[in-house]
């Protein structure tokens, strides 16, 4: 498949999600049921929770009972807030060492609360995180123009990634897992010391609702889960 194509099929198919997300209703605790090992998910930038139902409804029907943090909103504001809403809502629910799954900047906010509750309380710290495409390291598209939006987030060598890229520590309880090419990411998703996948399918959005992507996050899942 070519990058061209890749990118219309990519940005059609989150303009579809976008759309549908906006429009949807479902409660927040429609996928909180299961036997399964707890899952909450983090989505990304200007992506509210039901941007990610159909991954929650995968995994849910895989036994997982999966809590979004509604109080992300569309998650554009900046890091610091939204690790502040991030943080209020993981605290409010309660669970018992779930594991975080993320996409994009969900897996920033994701790594962040994982550093913050390994130097609280170990022994009650989510199990893991796995996040798929998300720019570990920056992306290089973050261009200066975009320093005061919320896209200067991810400048590869701004303030949040390099701090984020020093807490090395934790990461051999993420798993990242990264498109055949991502147009958004072009240097890719490697996190050192994570365990990386990649993926076939290319682009940035739509491997998230891919029901293969789910069953790989599924079976990571279960690997954090058992230590």
């Amino acid at each position: 498949m070519s990058r061209v194509r890749t990118v219309v099929q990519d940005w059609a198919h989150v303009a579809r999600r976008w759309t549908a997300s906006a429009l949807d209703r479902t409660p927040p605790d429609a996928f909180a049921d299961g036997d399964g090992v707890p899952i909450v998910l983090l989505p990304g930038i200007w992506e509210s929770w039901r941007y990610l139902v159909p991954l929650a409804r995968h995994l849910h029907a895989l036994g997982h009972p999966v809590h979004p943090l509604p109080g992300l909103g569309w998650n554009g504001r900046p890091l610091e807030e939204s690790l502040d809403r991030a943080r209020g809502g993981l605290a409010a629910l309660g669970l018992e060492r779930p594991v975080l799954v993320a996409h994009s900047k969900g897996g920033l906010i994701g790594k962040t609360l994982l550093v913050d509750a390994l130097a609280a309380d170990p022994d009650r710290a989510p199990r893991g995180l796995v996040a798929v495409c998300t720019p570990f390291g920056g992306s290089r598209l973050s261009w200066r123009v975009f320093t005061r939006t919320p896209l200067g987030l991810f400048a590869p060598t701004g303030a949040a990634i390099v701090a984020l890229a020093a807490e090395r520590a934790v990461n051999s309880r993420i798993v990242s897992v990264a498109s055949a090419w991502d147009e958004m990411i072009p240097d890719g998703s490697f996190l050192p010391g994570a365990h990386n996948i990649t993926l076939r399918l290319p682009g940035h959005f739509r491997p998230v609702a891919d029901p293969g992507t789910a069953r790989l996050v599924h079976e990571q899942v279960e690997r954090l889960a058992a230590g």
